[in-house]
């Protein structure tokens, strides 16, 4: 196996099956043998000028089950039945490789491979037609929980649900994909209005109930293909994922899930906000890429220009490592922490002091138990590469997950909402990070409706913002400032943020100042907000900005 190859494994006593070679097609699919409950995907020999290749195991519709990437930096990709819930009979394994002189072939008709000969059904006289193939396997398990994510109402087992996965008895209407946006758009104008991006990847989901079949057919026609992965301009519809300011022009994008709770094949983008464009980033980086996952926090540290990634769960999986991209050197590593902390979705991660403040978050437990939330603070410090647990005072939070906390005049961390099934939270704490004492915060105003999965941040020294958020049946649009001097909230109506979501980003930015009557070389910060979903099946890549003087000045108005 000198030259360039692309292998699989089918099963753990299976032989290794050439996919595709050097100088072969671009793309093959094979027929995944119905004893079979492992599958091993591997690249051997050089990659030269090959960008990727990327996976899907489909069903017999041609709808995703799960998918995922080779690249010069990872180059072996594993499933197992027992992770994918929706891994049944008849399941075809595409694959295609981006970039080398393969030659070019239709996707709509692949290279239909079948697996070794021992794994062939003894019936089995020729390839399955994909009509043949159709009804063979049953579809009752196609859209089951993720992650215990898929009822918004409390039942055994369950701890923390997707916003989007709640039971839908009606089917919103399919919306169309809207156009890409032109080059030289500006995002931020001088006037402190803002502006609304609707991303190419905007898509409408299914999700709660197993579809019909006319329904199916549509989502299997809608279903991204690799070649369509290659042609995207910006991020498809998601929830879960993290959006991290690294400068002034530059965020990235990192994980998440979107329509039919697949979780998406275009996990990493890098966002400028100068001529609003997306990149494709998951392979501009070299080193081990974190593996695909929602309810992950990222943070990145200006003195170290690193950004630290941190848990998080993918269907039955749940994480606790952390992954470190250097943003000078683009190069991913992964650290090998001593000190325990336990595997941690949604749960709120601050930086302070070149330190990763880790509260709450909900964790998996033995079955029949369902999963639970904490409210533990762990702290993690990257020069010694060690978890450990301060010791607190006074009085802290309850257990809960889906939360928000802001770093406030760097010392005070306040946290806000969440929720640990079936109670969902609206009271505020505070962490003072000198004493290292936690208490409860007396608000005054309009505070917001108990919410968890919703966004926040901070607009100055002494005001942070929340927006949207679910609050177990719904996906929530309502804007509220919170004033640390005062202990006081303001509830906003902005017309920009008036679209239910949960699971969003909200992020704000420095960015160079483009009022012709401001002095030279002054800054100004904005408001961006990125995906979510709306708890009916739509999932979002939009991308809202709104100019923080903005949101100041409304608060004077309310």
């Amino acid at each position: 196996m000198d030259e360039f190859g692309i292998y699989a494994v089918f099963g753990v006593n299976g032989p290794p099956q050439r996919l595709l070679r050097a100088e072969g097609s671009c793309r093959a699919a094979v027929a995944v043998p119905p004893s079979v409950r492992q599958v091993v995907l591997f690249s051997s020999g050089p990659w030269e000028e090959r960008i990727c290749v990327n996976a899907e195991l489909n069903d017999t519709d041609r709808m995703p089950i799960t998918i995922g990437k080779l690249t010069p930096y990872n180059k072996c990709l594993s499933w197992e039945q027992w992770e994918e819930e929706t891994w049944t009979d008849s399941v075809i394994l595409n694959v295609t490789l981006e970039g080398g002189s393969q030659v070019k072939s239709d996707w709509s008709e692949p290279e239909l491979i079948l697996a070794v000969t021992e794994y062939t059904p003894k019936d089995t006289v020729a390839p399955l037609t994909a009509r043949e193939l159709n009804g063979k396997r049953k579809r009752e398990h196609l859209l089951e929980e993720d992650d215990g994510l898929a009822q918004t109402t409390k039942r055994d087992g369950d701890e923390n649900v997707c916003p989007n996965g709640g039971v839908a008895d009606k089917t919103t209407p399919v919306r169309k994909g809207r156009g890409q946006v032109k080059g030289g758009q500006k995002l931020f104008s001088s006037g402190g209005e803002a502006a609304k991006i609707k991303g190419a990847g905007e898509v409408q989901g299914i999700v709660g109930r197993t579809p019909p079949q006319s329904a199916v057919r549509t989502k299997s026609r809608q279903a991204k293909t690799p070649t369509q992965t290659a042609s995207l301009v910006s991020p498809s519809g998601r929830w879960g994922q993290t959006l991290c300011p690294i400068d002034a022009q530059t965020a990235i994008l990192i994980g998440g899930q979107g329509a039919r709770m697949q979780f998406c094949k275009d996990p990493m983008w890098k966002l400028c906000t100068e001529d609003v464009s997306w990149v494709a980033a998951e392979t501009l980086a070299e080193g081990p890429t974190p593996e695909a996952r929602i309810g992950h926090t990222a943070i990145y540290d200006p003195d170290s220009r690193r950004i630290f990634v941190f848990g998080g769960s993918k269907n039955k999986k749940w994480f606790n490592d952390v992954h470190i991209l250097d943003t000078q050197s683009w190069k991913w590593s992964m650290v090998e922490a001593q000190g325990k902390v336990p595997p941690l979705a949604y749960h709120s991660c601050s930086m302070f002091r070149g330190e990763l403040f880790v509260l709450g978050g909900v964790f998996p437990r033995p079955n029949p138990e369902p999963d639970g939330c904490s409210d533990s603070l762990y702290i993690f410090d990257p020069n010694l590469s060690i978890w450990y647990e301060p010791i607190v005072t006074g009085d802290k939070p309850s257990p809960r997950s889906g939360h928000s906390a802001c770093v406030m005049q760097e010392r005070k961390i306040y946290v806000f909402g969440g929720w640990d099934t079936p109670v969902c939270y609206n009271d505020m704490f505070m962490l003072d990070l000198g004493l290292m004492e936690f208490s409860a915060v007396k608000t005054s105003g309009k505070a917001p409706s108990p919410r968890s999965w919703h966004g926040s941040a901070v607009l100055s020294d002494t005001k942070f913002l929340i927006h949207g958020g679910y609050n177990g049946n719904n996906a929530l649009s309502d804007t509220f400032i919170f004033d640390t001097d005062t202990n006081s909230w303001t509830e906003l109506t902005l017309p920009q943020l008036s679209v239910p979501r949960a699971g969003h980003s909200m992020i704000t930015m420095e960015t160079d100042d483009r009022n012709p009557n401001q002095s030279p070389g002054s800054s100004s910060r904005t408001l961006l907000v990125f995906g979510g979903g709306d708890n009916e099946g739509t999932f979002y890549s939009d991308l809202t900005a709104v100019a923080v003087e903005e949101l100041l000045a409304a608060i004077y108005r309310e």
